[in-house]
Order: C-alpha cells, then sequence, then structure tokens
C-alpha cells in the first residue's frame, strides 16, 4: 500500500490515537514559532490540521498543503480563526501556489517520507519572502538509525511507512545550499519517560532566508 493510502486510512484515528511524536511535535512548533511575527504561513504536510489551528491564532492566512485527501477533508472540518486554504498535492512535483511568497514555511513530519531534501528546500526558499523563515520539525535520526518509523495500530494490524533516515548533516547541507542559514537547532526529548538514557525522539530546525544584497 502507497504512503498516500496509509495517510488515507490513518486519518481516522490520527487525532485520537496514542502518538508521542505526533503530541511532542506540536510543543516544539509552538514553543520555536511563538517567537516569531509573521502573517502569512505556507503549511507543508498540514495532515488532519494539527498545526494549522493554532497557526491561525497568529497568521492572517495560511496556504495548507497535503497530498492525502482524507487527512484534508479532517483539517477542512476544524474551526480556525483566520483564513485557511487548503490545497491537495504532492510535494515532490511543482506546488500549485504560483508565485506566491510567504513569512513563514513550516514542515511538520514529512520529510522522512522525502529522499532528496533539496527539491522540498529548493521550493521553500522560492516561496519564502526575504529575511523569512523555515521551520523543520521530524523525528530525530537517532530515533530513525535505532529503526523508528511512523507507524500506526487499525483493526489489529500494524502498519508501518516507508520512511527514509536523513542525519543531521543532510539537513545543514540541504539549508545552506538552497541559500538559507540556521537560526536555531534543537533537540526535543519524552518529559514523562523515566528510561535511561532518554534519547530525544525529534529535531527541529529554524532557519532563515537571506536577505538579497
Amino acid at each position: 500500500m502507497s504512503i498516500k493510502d496509509l495517510y488515507n486510512e490513518w486519518s481516522s484515528i490520527y487525532d485520537s490515537n496514542e502518538n508521542k511524536t505526533r503530541d511532542l511535535d506540536l510543543v516544539a512548533t509552538q514553543t520555536v514559532l511563538s517567537r516569531l511575527n509573521y502573517n502569512s504561513v505556507l503549511e507543508l504536510g498540514c495532515g488532519t490540521g494539527k498545526n494549522t489551528t493554532w497557526l491561525s491564532e497568529n497568521a492572517e492566512h495560511i496556504t495548507a498543503i497535503d497530498f492525502s485527501k482524507s487527512m484534508l477533508e479532517k483539517a477542512r472540518s476544524k474551526d480556525y480563526k483566520n483564513t485557511v486554504e487548503f490545497v491537495e498535492a504532492d510535494l515532490l512535483k511543482s506546488w500549485p501556489i504560483g508565485n506566491q511568497t510567504y513569512d513563514l514555511v513550516t514542515i511538520n513530519l514529512v520529510l522522512e517520507h522525502i529522499e532528496n531534501l533539496n527539491t522540498i528546500f529548493h521550493q521553500s526558499h522560492r516561496h519564502l519572502k526575504d529575511d523569512g523563515y523555515l521551520f523543520v520539525s521530524e523525528l530525530h535520526p537517532f530515533k530513525q538509525f535505532t529503526g523508528s518509523k511512523a507507524r500506526f495500530e487499525l483493526n489489529n494490524k500494524t502498519n508501518v511507512l516507508e520512511v527514509y533516515s536523513h542525519s543531521v548533516s543532510e539537513f545543514f547541507r540541504a539549508g545552506k545550499s538552497t541559500g538559507f542559514e540556521l537560526d536555531i537547532l534543537h533537540e526535543w526529548h519524552d518529559k514523562e519517560s523515566k528510561k535511561e538514557p532518554n534519547p530525544p525522539r525529534l529535531i527541529s530546525f529554524l532557519f532563515k532566508k537571506k536577505k538579497r544584497s
């Protein structure tokens, strides 16, 4: 089953099933982005609108893209404070948003399904205003290298999604080669975990688009 088909199935329980990665990602997003001022957001891989709801409280306009029709249906059913435009599209193809530019681009728990990071970073850079920010939140490479993958239980069946492992240096290289400079890097741990050691679950990057000289 394709990744898109699996996300369509996952949509029925995505907001309600136990998911530590999803919950920590929301914390990471709000913690990092609460320090920024932005009026427009391009949200890549919005899913069921987990982060969209919070982003709409701070941005006047959001363009939220996802390739899963079922995930988008869930997202559209929620309430938003400001304008949200939902777009069904494959991020590996040309994004159907014309020449629009934004103050902020967000990518949450998406790049593990993308083999070539440069493709996404390049298009993100193109659709950002000068001095705009790119926020990336992903499963930590440590978790990936020890075998952790996106998965969910449905109808007594474990569904495991195809993923690509990316090192920290890959994110750095993709950002630098595209014209970004790193503003903040943060590693996120499960605070409630009693396990020792307690390795980080997520890693987040806040990149800034260099202003043209």
